[in-house]
């Protein structure tokens, strides 16, 4: 079953920044998945298609169909040749690469990497996220002006947004992570 997007959900993305293949994917979950979803104002979409130099992480408000972009990392392993480019992925503990699948955001702690956001992974290319520490937190190698750093799987945001971004994230949001067209 596809949504259509004139039906509900016609208000999102008035400026297509959002690649469609990812947008109506995630729409589909988030509508059969209601029940799951405890922050149904926001949902997240990440395009690890693009380069990481592009801002490839999508806030979407559910309300007023506003989307906000950010830069945001990839696993040093998903880009095993640094050209900015994330061509592998993995749901092993140990791979240094990044995940794609559904996940909801959870709790917000402070770690190794200051304050951040644990994710569950609601698929089968994602479910070992939490085992793995896959989380979104601030990174100094996250910054505009060409190619940026890479992680060890997580999607690290800039340091001058993660906080914020965190913190309207956190408590059940749908994030999807997928390959835009």
């Amino acid at each position: 079953m596809s949504v259509s997007f004139a039906q509900d959900y016609s208000h999102l993305d008035p400026d297509g920044l959002v690649p469609k293949n990812l947008l109506s994917e995630a729409l589909n979950f988030y509508q059969q998945n209601q029940a799951k979803i405890q922050n149904p104002k926001l949902m997240g979409i990440i395009d690890f298609k693009a380069h990481n130099s592009k801002e490839r992480f999508f806030l979407i408000d559910m309300e007023s169909g506003f989307v906000e972009t950010y830069l945001t990392a990839h696993g040093k392993n998903s880009d095993p040749d640094f050209d900015g480019y994330a061509t592998k992925f993995s749901n092993v503990d140990g791979s240094l690469m990044s995940s794609l699948g559904f996940y909801l955001t959870a709790e917000s702690y402070y770690g190794s990497n200051g304050y951040s956001l644990r994710l569950d992974g609601l698929s089968s290319t994602n479910s070992n996220a939490r085992a793995r520490a896959i989380v979104i937190h601030g990174a100094d190698y996250v910054s505009p002006g060409g190619k940026i750093g890479r992680s060890f799987g997580c999607p690290a945001l800039e340091d001058r947004y993660h906080q914020d971004v965190i913190d309207r994230l956190k408590g059940g949001t749908l994030l999807f992570a997928g390959l835009g067209n």
